[in-house]
Parts: structure tokens; sequence; C-alpha cells
């Protein structure tokens, strides 16, 4: 059998698409495991042990081109089947396309019709959750086996994974040597809504012990930001290595922390991708979306003030909607529990 996997989305997408490798892996074990996503995020699946291959797509320097570029070299496979995780219509084409035997994929995404196998795309609520994880391994339920007690095909719940190489570890084990416990942050978010604000990480940093090293993670982008947080806490041991780690590095970096404080965002998933601790902290965004974090030693904190209009959006905003940020501001930094 020959599988491939699509998720060209971000970073936390593809983390939450890795179950399906897994249960993949399991039921099928001499199967051929592919993986194709956007071009920035192939790190996170480097010398992955159950992928054969990586499709990676140019997305920001040849859209449409290297679209067609990868569609080509995925026509050449011959898939039994093409799994989409997204919704948006590049996929689609990608799927339908792929002269694959059998394709799936969401109803909700607009190719969906000529998809072999539709699956209806769902969310939960805040009384009966439904994680994003779940609705993925929902659209490889009809290939698993049979469970014991039910004729019901369903796979089991399966957190994601992430494989950091020994390198990865050796690294950070390097960069946190002499500091007998450390946590990390990751302070910012590519939406302003999702992002706690940096006068709260500040307050917050100023309640931990004595001695607590603490590593600012982010993207290159966000150093300016990490930095800004670091200047106004000169008493505290804070270092600003935003940009300077790999996907993986990161992650073996939070596996070994205390605990890892992070937003709705990438990180997060970083973090429940190695059963690292993690607090989450949730702004514009609730947790019913079904994003939040699988870790054994996870936490979620968010506002305790009813307001009518949180959430409001699936993905977060530039800006609050209402100007007053009040879903993040009525968070104190006295909730998240010290290390």
């Amino acid at each position: 059998m020959k599988f491939l996997l699509i998720q060209t989305a971000f970073i936390g997408d593809v983390i939450l698409a890795t179950p399906l490798i897994e249960q993949l892996r399991r039921a099928f074990p001499d199967a051929t495991i592919d993986f194709a996503l956007r071009k920035g995020n192939e790190s996170l699946l480097l010398q992955h042990p159950h992928l054969r291959k990586v499709f990676i797509w140019r997305k920001k320097e040849e859209k449409y081109r290297g679209l067609w570029r990868m569609l080509r070299d995925i026509r050449r496979e011959r898939y039994d089947w093409v799994i989409n995780c997204q919704r948006f219509a590049a996929s689609g084409v990608l799927t339908v396309l792929s002269g694959a035997r059998h394709t799936v994929g969401f109803d909700k995404n607009p190719l969906s019709l000529f998809f072999s196998r539709r699956v209806a795309h769902r969310f939960g609520t805040a009384a009966q959750p439904l994680h994003e994880v779940e609705r993925n391994l929902s659209l490889i339920a009809h290939l698993m086996p049979e469970t014991p007690n039910s004729k019901q095909q369903t796979p089991n719940f399966q957190t994601p994974k992430l494989y950091p190489s020994a390198a990865d570890y050796a690294g950070a084990s390097q960069l946190s040597a002499g500091s007998d416990k450390y946590v990390c942050i990751a302070p910012t978010s590519v939406w302003f809504t999702k992002q706690y604000p940096a006068h709260k990480w500040i307050e917050m940093i100023r309640r931990f012990p004595a001695g607590m090293t603490v590593f600012l993670l982010g993207a290159p982008g966000d150093q300016p930001a990490c930095e800004t947080i670091r200047e106004a806490l000169p008493e505290h041991k804070v270092l600003n290595i935003a940009g300077k780690l790999s996907f993986l590095e990161s992650a073996a970096l939070m596996e070994g922390a205390a605990m890892n404080y992070v937003n709705d965002s990438a990180p997060m998933h970083l973090a429940s991708a190695v059963n690292a601790p993690v607090t989450a902290v949730f702004c514009s965004t609730v947790p019913a979306f079904g994003f939040t974090p699988l870790s054994q030693n996870a936490r979620v904190v968010e506002t305790d003030v009813a307001l009518d209009c949180r959430p409001c959006g699936l993905h977060g905003y530039k800006s609050c909607p209402k100007g007053h940020f009040r879903c993040a501001e009525t968070i104190n930094p006295a909730a998240f529990k010290m290390p």
C-alpha cells in the first residue's frame, strides 16, 4: 500500500497531522507513507522514521508553478490512497488530480465532491470537545482494523509525535547546561489576538523563583518582541534565543523544561509532540475549537470574565476588533502555576 498525506498549512497543522502517520504505520507495517507540505515546515519531519519521502510546495516563491510541479511528482507515484487533511482548494486540486486509486478529505473542501470519500468536518463544544487530532483521524477510520469490543472501525486516539535527533538533544543539553531548572516561554503568535501581551509575560516572569533560567523561543521575526521582554527583566536570567533553534531543537529543549508557557499557537503543538509539560494561554480563541495541548502534563489558562465577543474568530486577528483586548488583559498572571 502507498499513502500520501497532504497538509500544506501552518506548522501546528502539520504537527497535528502526525498521528495519521503513526496510525497508518501501525495498521500497515509495510506500507509506503509520504507527506506533502509547504516550504518552511519540512524540517519538522526531518529523518522521520515512518516516512519515505516529503514533497515540498514552494508556495511563496512559485505558488502555482510549484503546485503543478509537485502534482507532477505525486502522479508518478501512483498512490493507493491520498489523504487530504485540509479544507482549501489547492489541496483539493492535488487530491483530485493525484491519480490515486482512492482519495479522502473533508466535506468542506471545495473539491470534495470529486473525492472517493468525504468525511464530515465538525467542531466540538465546551461540553463535548472534539480535538483536531480526532478530526484528522476520522479521515482514516475506515482503514483501521475493527476493535475487539465494537464493529465500528475507529482508530485509537494518538497524540502528535515528532522525532528530534541525538544532535537536537545534545544541542538542547549544551544550551541548558548549568541550569538546574529552566522554563521556556514562546511569547508571540502570528495573530495578535492569540498573543498574551508582553507586559503580562513580564509580570509573570517576575513571579518565578530566584535563579530560574528562562528561555524565550520564537522564529527569527520574533527576536525583537522577545528582546523587549528580556530587557525589561535585567534582574532575571532571561535568554532570548528566538530564531536560533530549529523546530526539532526547540522541541528537544522544551522536553527538558520544568514548564513551557505558550499561546494557542505552534509551540503548544511542539510541546505536545514530545510530551513536554505545557501551559497554554487562550486569549481570543477557545479550547472548544479543538486545539488544546495534549501532553500528559498540560494546562490551559484563559479569562474567567464572560465576554460576548469571545471567541471573535477561529484563527485570531491582527488587532482586537473591539479595541480593548479584554480576553487577554483580564487574564491574571497569578493564574499561572509556578514551575
